[in-house]
Parts: C-alpha cells; structure tokens; sequence
C-alpha cells in the first residue's frame, strides 16, 4: 500500500540531466505512441537512440534492435514504455546488467525539473472517467486564468507537454495502471482515482494487482481527491495518510464534495465546512449522466486544490463538451437517437453509458481483457 513516502531507491535517476542525455546511449523499449515520442525528444537532445518492439513490422528499421543486441550493447539508460511487464526476458536481463529502466513519465519529471521547474503536476486515474475529468479539469484551471494542459494518456505524451509547454502553469495527466506501474519519480500537487473495477485484469493478472497498480498515483501526492462512491477505492486508501476529500452523488458531510437536489457543492475547499459553495448545476453538465456528475466533482477539486474559484469553476462546466466516442449523439431520425461510446471499453463504462438513457438497443463487442460480464449483463438485462 503506498505510505506518501518518497522511494529511496530511484535517488540515481533524480540526478540525471539534460546534459547527461545528450550524450547517453538510450533504448526505447516498445515502439508505440510513447516510444517514438521518447524516442523523438531524446534523438532531438542529441542522444544515441535504439529501439526494441517485438513486431514484425519494425524490424526493417534500421533504429530497431534484436533482442540480442539489446541485450549485448551497454546502455546508459532503457525508457520503458507502458504495457511492458517486470517479467519480460529483456527487462530482466537489462536489470540484471544494472542498466537504469525509467518510464516515459519518468523521463519527462526529470526533464520538467530543468526546463519548467515552476511547472506543476495535477494526475487522474481511474478504470473509466480518466480523459474527460482531465480535460475538464485543464478547462477549470484555464477558466482561471491559469496557463494548463491535458495530456498523458490523452492528446500529447506527457514528455512532449514538458518539451514543447514554455509557458505552462500546470499539466493536467492521464495515467492508466501500465503508465503508474513503472513510474516513480513525479511530485504531485493533487490527484484523483475515479473508480477501480475490472479491467486490464489479462495483463496485471489479478484485480488486486491491478488495484496496487492504480494506487501508485497516490506515492509522491500531497492531497487526493477520491470517489466515496466507489467502495474499492475507499478500501483500498483507507490506510494512506496523506489529506483525502472524498466526492459523491449523495449530500456531502463536511470535508466532501457531493450533490444537494440539483446543485454540485462543496464543503471541503471553503472557508467553514459547515457551509457549503455550489460548484455548478446539474442541468449545465453534458452528458447529464451520473458518471458524468461524478467526474465534475473530481475536476472541481483538482482545481479548487490549487484555488480556482467555484465561479470560474462553473464557467468552464458550462463550456465544457466531452471529446468524442464518449456518449456522443451522431444521429437523430424519428424519435430515436444513435449514441457512439466506444470509449466505453469496459463493464463499468458500459454500465454507467447505459444507466444515461431510458431505454436502449445496444450493438456491442470487442475484447474483454479478461474482465468479467456477468454483473454486467445482469443489471442490464431487463433495460
């Protein structure tokens, strides 16, 4: 369970500078959004860069690597993209040869310490909910005048965001398990956890460790802000001791945000917690859907955390429209309308995309990434 207490075993990486990279010779490990972003920061900083996917379509590539090769040749440092796990052959014997395996996140910290050391860092996670609340929330800070950005697992990689974000207050990051699983070194203002429930339960084996996983958000953060609606996440961060506010759709007690009738408020980030501030309406948020609800309770205080007014709060609320795939209208012909939430990659997204509407006919499929559907189709079943 993570205790708020930095690692002391990633004192090593903390010292590493921009200097230090562009004369390193680096591996990527894993060719996708991340590490051709990695890859590209990097060789522009001017270090010696390889890179190592295991599919066949990179391998006449003359910056891909064999495993030998990456195996045999002396690096300075190994970025390791998300989804790699701690057991793959290469990842062991690198850390068998004492090579520095970092994540992307990581990387991007170190570099954010030298080129934007005023820059502060909010984080999301969560099974489902994670891209709208950090978009909504980099929205909250602008409507606030501040200079923020929504990246991670959404728009830009978060080593991009530092790189290319002079002039940037905040960054506002999406991270998933895979993300979380290898990162170590970030200093957070605030951070919120959504929700946890099964998901990616193929890749981490187990939804406990999947869970361990998510709560790894919670090492280096100062305040989190968390869903007193979901019983895993209260469970899970009963024993953390950092300042927790818990947000819900029920009435809040003091020190919580929740819903009163038919207004968003907040009773912790106000001056008499006996009092209560309307963040919003729930008829100025889009889609009007619970989860929707509950994920403007979690931006709201993100923002709040670092004193955006409730006005300005509700300003960007009303403003604000969810990206696409995420219950989005793409037609309407008598009396029915067509909704696209692909974004809905899980039972609980399903769950919650399906509770925002009266009745539905519902054309779904994809992979379950060893989640269970049974609940799903139970609750569902008669709707």
């Amino acid at each position: 369970m993570p205790n708020g207490s930095p690692n002391k075993e990633v004192g090593r990486e903390k010292d590493m500078k921009r200097a230090d990279l562009a004369r390193a010779k680096v591996l990527v490990i894993g060719a996708g959004v991340t590490g051709t972003s990695v890859a590209a920061v990097l060789h522009g900083l001017g270090a010696e860069i390889r890179l190592f996917d295991e599919r066949e379509a990179f391998f006449a590539d003359q910056r891909f690597i064999s495993f030998e090769r990456a195996i045999a040749e002396n690096w300075e440092l190994a970025v390791v993209s998300p989804g790699w796990r701690e057991g793959h052959p290469l990842i062991g014997a690198l850390k068998n040869r004492g090579v520095k395996l970092i994540s992307e996140v990581d990387l991007a910290w170190l570099l954010r310490s030298e080129l934007r050391p005023s820059q502060m860092w909010l984080a999301v996670t969560g099974t489902n909910g994670k891209t709208t609340t950090v978009e909504l929330a980099a929205a909250m800070l602008r409507s606030g005048g501040l200079r923020a950005k929504a990246c991670g697992n959404v728009g830009e990689t978060v080593i991009e965001a530092v790189v290319n974000g002079e002039g940037l207050d905040y960054l506002v990051l999406e991270l998933s398990s895979f993300q979380l699983q290898w990162s170590e070194l970030p200093q957070f203002r605030s951070v919120a956890i959504l929700n946890i429930s099964d998901d990616h339960v193929d890749w981490h084996g187990s939804l406990e460790s999947y869970t361990t996983a998510k709560l790894r958000i919670l090492l280096h953060a100062e305040l989190a802000i968390l869903n007193g609606d979901d019983s895993r996440v209260v469970g899970a961060t009963e024993m953390w001791p950092g300042c927790k506010v818990f947000f819900s759709l029920s009435p809040p007690k003091p020190g919580e945000l929740g819903v009163v009738e038919d207004l968003l408020v907040d009773r912790f980030f106000v001056a008499d917690p006996n009092e209560a501030q309307m963040i919003a309406q729930i008829d100025e948020i889009r889609p009007r859907a619970p989860h929707s609800i509950s994920n403007t309770l979690a931006a709201a205080g993100l923002a709040r955390s670092i004193g955006v007014s409730h006005q300005m709060i509700r300003e960007a609320v009303q403003n604000f429209l969810p990206g696409r795939h995420r219950i989005e209208t793409v037609f309407e012909s008598n009396g029915v309308t067509w909704v696209n939430d692909s974004k809905a990659t899980n039972p609980h997204a399903a769950a919650a995309s399906l509770a925002s509407f009266p009745s539905i006919i519902w054309i779904a499929g994809g992979l379950a990434k060893g989640a269970s559907m049974t609940e799903l189709a139970k609750h569902s079943k008669d709707h």
